[in-house]
């Protein structure tokens, strides 16, 4: 079973993360870790509001964001590998390691992934999910929505506003983990397929 986990940028700062990271890169060669912007992203936002840069600009500085905290991960971590094609991810999968993304080289030459805010990390995980035909997409966020539903989600802000066009895309399960410290990965990694 191949599961694409995307990890909240917010969760770079809980004192569990190296707990957290120990979990996934003990489910390698089975995960496809993406990680999420974090403070990396939120400076981007920062820059644009002061500066007026365009939002394909700042869409293509937040994907650089996204391999910033990746590569922060990785130091963490040395089973975590980045990898940033398809071909990458499937090497270090095979290879019983757990691929960190590094989305920007195939975001830039992705026509269907609009270049703005409505696209997010939410989105591109689940845009990776489907590329690599994965059975699980699981979002990993503090707090759990109160519906769901893709649309539900990106309505009340969960979610960024492309994701439920990507999650309906998506032919495997969807899930969204409320981040309750290490064991809470632990746990779902456990779960029965």
């Amino acid at each position: 079973m191949l599961r694409v986990v995307k990890l909240g940028g917010s969760l770079y700062r809980v004192p569990e993360l190296a707990q957290c990271l120990d979990a996934l890169a003990a489910a390698g060669g089975e995960t496809v870790l993406v990680p999420g912007g974090g403070p990396f992203a939120d400076v981007v936002r920062t820059v644009q509001t002061h500066s007026g840069i365009s939002d394909a600009a700042a869409h293509h500085m937040a994907i650089l964001a996204m391999e910033q905290y990746g590569l922060m991960l990785c130091d963490l971590n040395p089973s975590l590998v980045p990898a940033d094609s398809l071909g990458n991810i499937g090497h270090a999968l095979g290879q019983g390691f757990t691929p960190v993304w590094m989305p920007a080289e195939m975001c830039r030459h992705a026509a269907e992934l609009p270049q703005n805010w409505s696209v997010t990390s939410d989105s591109l995980a689940a845009w990776l999910a489907i590329q690599l035909s994965a059975d699980n997409l699981t979002l990993v966020k503090y707090g759990q929505p109160t519906d769901t539903d893709p649309l539900a989600m990106a309505a009340s802000g969960w979610v960024d506003q492309g994701f439920p066009a990507f999650a309906n895309a998506f032919d495997g399960s969807l899930r969204v983990l409320d981040f309750h410290g290490a064991s809470t990965i632990s746990a779902w990694l456990l779960e029965p397929t």
